[in-house]
């Protein structure tokens, strides 16, 4: 059995790739494994497979002015380019997308989750998903695999091993729900890849709904640590509607309303997972 780091989740940001994954914003990254007992990390990856999809113009939702009668969550999906990423777990449920009637942003998540009762979508789980990141993660030299002994049985371990990956992620979560006066202009230290801002906001609230944000924020004292929860919250808030409430900080280019379309849903998602989990 394989396990990772204890309690985070993450998207790991380099120059030419935000790949949504696990990061350890953890302060305990030394052991290598996540907790078992938090079922909202793997709702939360399911739901962070999808905005990646759409980030990367994959996928978007059906263009249908009946649309805005459904819920947001309830918003069917299409794939808009089924070429392959590169990445194994996006390119695996682009293919189930492709081969599947549509279907709802809040059903995709549900079904790659492995939550359903119909037996003849069970093909649907994306299975081993922790794992499998976590050794793409080895691959790219973000963490190691060491074997550690618990109890009577050794385990695969996966322990960062570039740190400074993890206090860039960890600077970028305090600056976005810290900082009083933050433009887009000032988080975004990285222009040349698409969406940087709304990618963001998007790995923060999906912190959030997975119960992990905290471990990022153990350095802040009480004060700033109330206002980042508070923080997070208006954004989860601002983000998980569509249009965006006109707080929001983020302009969508030309043509691309569908595919912002999908990550709205899939923040709606994360606000009622307390009631979904």
């Amino acid at each position: 059995m394989i396990r990772i780091d204890h309690n985070f989740i993450y998207i790991l940001y380099t120059k030419y790739l935000y790949y949504i994954s696990f990061s350890y914003i953890n302060n305990n990254f030394d052991q290598g494994y996540l907790s078992f007992w938090n079922d909202n990390i793997s709702y939360t990856l399911r739901g962070c497979i999808l905005m990646e999809l759409a980030f990367r113009g994959r996928i978007a939702i059906v263009k249908d002015p009946a649309r805005r009668k459904c819920a947001l969550s309830d918003r069917n999906i299409e794939v808009l380019d089924d070429k392959v990423t590169g990445e194994v777990l996006l390119d695996e449920a682009l293919k189930l997308m492709k081969n599947s009637e549509p279907m709802s942003v809040g059903n995709w998540i549900d079904l790659m989750s492995g939550e359903t009762w119909n037996v003849m979508k069970i093909g649907y789980q994306l299975k081993q998903v922790r794992e499998r990141l976590a050794k793409g993660l080895v691959d790219k030299g973000i963490l190691r695999t060491e074997k550690r002994n618990f109890l009577l049985f050794d385990m695969a371990t996966h322990p960062v091993s570039d740190s400074s990956t993890k206090e860039e992620i960890v600077k970028r979560v305090i600056t976005t729900l810290t900082h009083v006066n933050h433009s887009s202009a000032a988080i975004t230290s990285l222009p040349d890849v698409p969406f940087s801002y709304l990618r963001t906001i998007s790995m923060v609230c999906a912190a959030y709904a997975a119960n992990v944000l905290e471990n990022a924020l153990l350095q802040l004292n009480h004060e700033l640590r109330e206002r980042a929860y508070t923080k997070v919250d208006e954004l989860l808030s601002e983000y998980s509607v569509y249009p965006f409430s006109k707080k929001a900080k983020v302009d969508i280019p030309e043509g691309k309303d569908l595919q912002v379309e999908v990550v709205a849903a899939v923040l709606n998602v994360f606000t009622k997972m307390d009631s979904i989990l």
